[in-house]
């Protein structure tokens, strides 16, 4: 399997959606064969999603794609993602912003994301276990917030955790299917965005659905 070649073909695809150009070339240079399960390597640059460990997936490249470019990123924002699954997502987000904060209610998806993101040379990540309240408020307030699982609404403590200017990108439906809506926190209120449907794992705890 040529992944070099399949990669090209893939930001070649993603062309025809994605039109934020940081987005693709940070796509093209992330190595998503590294955040897969060994056994799906000759997938890595197929535009679908793929299963990982504790019955998770590492999302489809499209949603990536069309999550970060939904964020809006400069350079110099503090960025938190909310769920960190293989670690995929946050290299994406580090590449295009000055800080990440990702948690994790999975410590062995945590420290095998860590793992890969240390062997990657990222040192503007940070990962930490999910505690009883969704997000990290230690680290509040951020430039942007995104969420890899689908929520039954947008939950307020992600809100109160979002600068003013601020956007949040996140899933919002049922356990099943669920639409992109992007919030942007204006000093007056919030602008909601629907940006289409998507399919997510659901959001498991405080401003998702209940533990299994």
């Amino acid at each position: 399997m040529d992944l070099e070649s399949a990669r090209a073909r893939l930001i070649r695809q993603l062309a025809h959606e994605i039109k934020d150009k940081k987005v693709l070339d940070v796509m093209g240079r992330v190595p998503r064969e590294l955040f897969v399960p060994l056994s799906s390597q000759h997938a890595a640059y197929e535009n679908v999603p793929l299963p990982i460990d504790m019955g998770q997936t590492i999302s489809q490249p499209l949603i990536v794609g069309v999550m970060t470019e939904a964020l809006d990123l400069k350079g110099n924002e503090k960025v938190l993602e909310v769920g960190t699954g293989s670690g995929y997502q946050a290299a994406i987000l580090a590449e295009l912003a000055r800080k990440v904060v990702s948690v994790e209610r999975h410590r062995k998806l945590a420290e095998g994301a860590r793992k890969v993101l240390s062997l990657l040379g990222y040192r503007n990540i940070e990962i930490h276990i999910a505690g009883e309240k969704i997000g990290w408020e230690k680290e509040a307030l951020y430039d942007a917030i995104i969420v890899t699982a689908g929520a039954p609404s947008v939950p307020q403590d992600l809100v109160d955790q979002l600068a003013i200017g601020g956007r949040l990108v996140i899933p919002v439906g049922t356990p099943f299917e669920q639409d992109l809506i992007k919030v942007v926190r204006r000093k007056d209120g919030m602008e909601h965005i629907n940006l289409g449907p998507c399919r997510f794992v659901p959001l498991i705890g405080e401003g998702g659905w209940k533990r299994e």
